[in-house]
């Protein structure tokens, strides 16, 4: 199917550092019912890729993004913090930091299947089956949204949370491209939503891979 897959080994660590995180950071009511229920239940998270042709586009993809934004946003926000406070007079607790970071892309969990579609092998001149990742949106809701929605089914978010998950993708966002003038206002009020973006820009494109 690709070129780069993840071990066995490296989905199951990874979801291993995953949950720890959510255990050690999150106490926000109702977070263990969301997670034994959907997220590590009814859901594909830990072994659904990132993307179809992008970065994580491969087995287990989705989980490693969101680690990997979480660690960019972890080392930006610290970077970043006494300006935030002096500049902006905001803060974020651990326990947002996480929320946003590893839940911002659960829409994207039971959105992809595996088909089949022919290729040419240029070695050998034929036509072979080649397995792909496909998009199979059940809950057509949006990107950013979707995620809002699917967390507030189990856990209260506040503004910022909601704020930051909600714009993730900035300018990428299909509202955005649609005319919706929403994100500058959004980016202007809510400095954290900018720097979560450039997090999630950061290990889309400096940390991950893609499968050509």
């Amino acid at each position: 199917m690709s070129n780069i897959q993840l071990t066995e080994d490296e989905i199951a660590n990874n979801r291993r550092e995953f949950l720890h995180i959510v255990d050690s950071k999150i106490k926000r009511d109702g977070i263990s019912k969301f997670v034994d229920e959907w997220l590590d239940g009814t859901s594909d998270f830990f072994k659904a890729p990132a993307s179809t042709k992008y970065h994580g586009n491969y087995k287990g993809g989705l989980c490693e993004h969101s680690l990997n934004v979480y660690h960019r946003f972890e080392k930006n926000y610290e970077n970043e913090k006494k300006e935030l406070k002096e500049k902006f007079n905001v803060e974020l607790n651990d326990e947002s930091r996480a929320i946003i970071s590893l839940f911002h892309d659960i829409c994207k969990a039971n959105y992809y299947k595996l088909d089949l579609r022919n290729y040419k092998n240029e070695e050998t001149g034929k036509w072979e089956k080649k397995e792909y990742y496909a998009i199979d949106e059940k809950f057509p809701f949006g990107h950013g949204e979707k995620s809002v929605f699917l967390l507030n089914q189990y856990i209260h978010l506040d503004y910022m949370e909601a704020i930051c998950i909600n714009w993730h993708m900035g300018g990428f966002d299909r509202r955005v491209l649609g005319g919706d003038n929403s994100l500058s206002l959004a980016f202007e009020k809510y400095p954290l939503a900018v720097l979560f973006h450039i997090s999630d820009m950061e290990a889309t494109y400096f940390d991950e891979k893609v499968n050509k």
